[in-house]
């Protein structure tokens, strides 16, 4: 292993500003806002302030999933938030989610605004408001639900442990990389075990379980997030390859997916969503051309 200079924690941890590599400009051990700044409100009853991460992934796919589905009071403004401008420490956002992580929903349908933040508590509040994507089966919802938080709690050892100090640290620390890859190959075979004998996480259906593990799970073996795929020699996982393909050709997710994306391909961005037409109308080269008086055609 490669000699890395020996630390002693000091007795009291103060805070560096210059630590934390490419996040450090939002990074900060209090919480709270940092400016006032209203949320915009548009038209819909539910508004989402999100980015496409993959946890904002997951509440754009099961909001495309609904209205692919016929529930047209699923019908949502997707506001964008720049995490790395601190959009998320503006008072308004604060207020929907005092955590400052996206995404936060607000759901005007009622007498009064009710906000719901944590993915995962997006994505029941969602199936339960609408009745879909989680059964109502004592044992098959506790399949869905046991996977859903599975991934709320292993998400991090891929996200903030894999994810960090494989494509983002400032150094590369050989220690951190091997003990967050095995970790993550071990929930690949999780995973992989699981859906070697069904469908889906949660059984013969497809469910918010599925839309909670895709966006990174997914996203690891299709090689769309940290350029991993290689290194953690994801091909062999077979089950969820199966899986990945299965969820990725669903229409709804490709949307999903688009819905307040900044990066790669203009064609796919879709920087903020308010009508199911401006998946045609919106996109972001389509939005860069009519900026210089060009053409997409």
């Amino acid at each position: 292993m490669t000699e890395i200079a020996e630390y002693t924690p000091p007795k009291i941890w103060t805070w560096n500003k210059e630590s934390g590599g490419r996040f450090a400009s939002i990074n900060r051990p209090i919480a709270g806002a940092t400016h006032d700044k209203d949320l915009p409100v548009g038209k819909h009853p539910l508004q989402l302030y999100s980015l496409a991460t993959p946890n904002g992934v997951k509440v754009t796919v099961m909001l495309e999933e609904l209205l692919a589905a016929g529930y047209t009071g699923a019908e949502y403004d997707a506001w964008l938030i720049k995490i790395m401008d601190g959009d998320q420490f503006g008072s308004g956002f604060v207020e929907a989610n005092p955590n400052s992580k996206i995404p936060a929903l607000v759901d005007h349908s009622g007498p009064e605004p009710i906000r719901v933040f944590e993915s995962g508590s997006i994505l029941v509040y969602l199936a339960e408001k609408f009745g879909a994507f989680l059964p109502t089966d004592a044992a098959k919802r506790a399949e869905v639900l046991s996977w859903l938080f599975w991934q709320m709690g292993a998400g991090p050892m891929l996200g903030g442990g894999f994810g960090h100090f494989y494509a983002y640290a400032p150094v590369k620390i050989e220690y951190a990389i091997d003990r967050f890859a095995m970790e993550v190959k071990r929930q690949l075979d999780v995973l992989d075990r699981r859906l070697g004998e069904s469908e889906y996480l949660g059984g013969a259906d497809y469910s918010i379980a599925d839309m909670a593990v895709w966006p990174w799970y997914g996203a690891l073996v299709k090689g769309l997030v940290y350029d991993a795929a290689e290194f953690l020699q994801v091909d062999d996982y077979k089950n969820v390859a199966r899986w990945t393909d299965l969820i990725a050709a669903r229409p709804a997710v490709q949307r999903g997916r688009m819905v307040n994306r900044v990066m790669g391909d203009p064609a796919s961005q879709l920087p903020e969503r308010h009508d199911a037409g401006d998946f045609d109308t919106r996109t972001q080269d389509k939005l860069d051309a009519a900026a210089t008086g060009g053409t997409t055609e």
